[in-house]
């Protein structure tokens, strides 16, 4: 009955009402808090799904392998910021990688089988290194020491016109017809370079003192004294041995002034040049122009006035030692212009016989002298 009372009791509801108003405020935030403090079994199958996940890396990472190193340079010290480059057979792609402060460099992820490192770094020779990587391996390379680059200079050599000319001159006085005439005064090099006036006298020294000069000295005057030439000197072995001078004086003098003193005053070289191309004719008419057309210091065509001028003053130069019966202007001049003819004459031989017939260590075929 009490109770009843109490549920009909309106002043009963209305304390009732105020105690709950004023309860339930500070009674629901603590029931919220201790529900969010339960673990919700959603968000827990989510986090189981995540380490699953992660569970499965292990397994993909045994399908594939890492590489690592170590670059040194030439005295063992680490090479730091050199350029570690890596292909491998079973991926196209390429790889980079730099060496660090350590010198180390790694590469992951790679698939099996054979690879090759290219190790490069500015002022060392490139290094390679390869090898072959399986599933799940970690490949230590041995360590890649750099070479420094060495440095190569590039030295160009060029012999002066001198010693271009005087290593030609060298292989001219090997020239021998048979092996035994000196053939001195023929070049086969068609563009030879000029003579130096040393050379031109050193050519003409060589020739005049080689010992089948001096014989056809001896020669030429048992000939002469056989014919009776130059009869001023007599018989005997007193006439032979003055015609042998006077041959050789008129050698020494016509060598000398024709081939070495004139040449050098004029600049002309006394030089035959071989031609060895062409019609016969243009050959021909070549050659016996040689005596009074000759090559300029220059290297260009024009009158051989040193050939005249030497024939002229060896002829000249023989008044001293012929007989008196035998000093005057026409034998002289006859002399003279027989020595041209004859180097006309040995101009034709050279051309058309000689060649063939010259032995040297290093025979050199002649292309075109350009001459006219």
């Amino acid at each position: 009955m009490c109770l009843l009372q109490r549920l009909i009791d309106v002043a009963y509801w209305r304390r009732l009402f105020v105690w709950s108003s004023v309860l339930l405020p500070l009674l629901l935030p603590q029931a919220v808090l201790s529900q969010s403090k339960r673990p919700a079994s959603g968000p827990a199958k989510a986090a189981g799904a995540t380490k699953k996940t992660s569970a499965q890396t292990p397994a993909e990472n045994a399908s594939t392998g890492t590489i690592s190193g170590t670059i040194t340079d030439q005295e063992g010290s680490v090479a730091v910021g050199a350029t570690v480059e890596l292909t491998s057979d079973s991926d196209s792609n390429k790889q980079e990688a730099v060496s660090g402060d350590n010198g180390e460099y790694a590469f992951t992820g790679i698939p099996p089988g054979p690879f090759h490192l290219t190790v490069s770094a500015p002022g060392f020779d490139t290094k390679l290194y390869s090898g072959t990587v399986q599933g799940g391996q970690t490949v230590l390379v041995p360590a890649i020491a750099l070479s420094i680059t060495a440095v190569t200079a590039e030295v160009s050599v060029e012999l002066t016109p001198f010693e271009v000319a005087q290593e030609q001159v060298k292989e001219q006085e090997q020239q021998r017809v048979f092996g035994i005439i000196p053939n001195f005064y023929v070049s086969y090099v068609a563009d030879a370079a000029p003579l130096a006036p040393r050379q031109k006298f050193q050519l003409a020294w060589r020739s005049t003192i080689d010992p089948f000069t001096i014989a056809g000295a001896f020669a030429l005057a048992g000939l002469q004294q056989a014919g009776d030439d130059y009869s001023g000197y007599g018989q005997g072995a007193s006439g032979y041995f003055k015609r042998v001078g006077a041959s050789y004086a008129d050698i020494f003098s016509a060598t000398f002034l024709g081939s070495a003193v004139f040449p050098t005053l004029l600049k002309q070289d006394p030089r035959y040049f071989y031609r060895g191309t062409g019609g016969t004719r243009s050959r021909l008419m070549y050659a016996l122009g040689n005596s009074v057309i000759c090559k300029g210091d220059n290297k260009k065509w024009q009158p051989n006035y040193s050939n005249v001028l030497g024939s002229f003053a060896a002829g000249g130069l023989s008044y001293l030692y012929y007989p008196p019966s035998d000093r005057n202007v026409s034998t002289i001049v006859q002399n003279s212009v027989v020595r041209i003819a004859e180097s006309s004459l040995a101009g034709v031989f050279q051309e058309f016989v000689l060649r063939r017939f010259t032995t040297t260590r290093d025979k050199k075929r002649a292309g075109s002298s350009g001459k006219p």
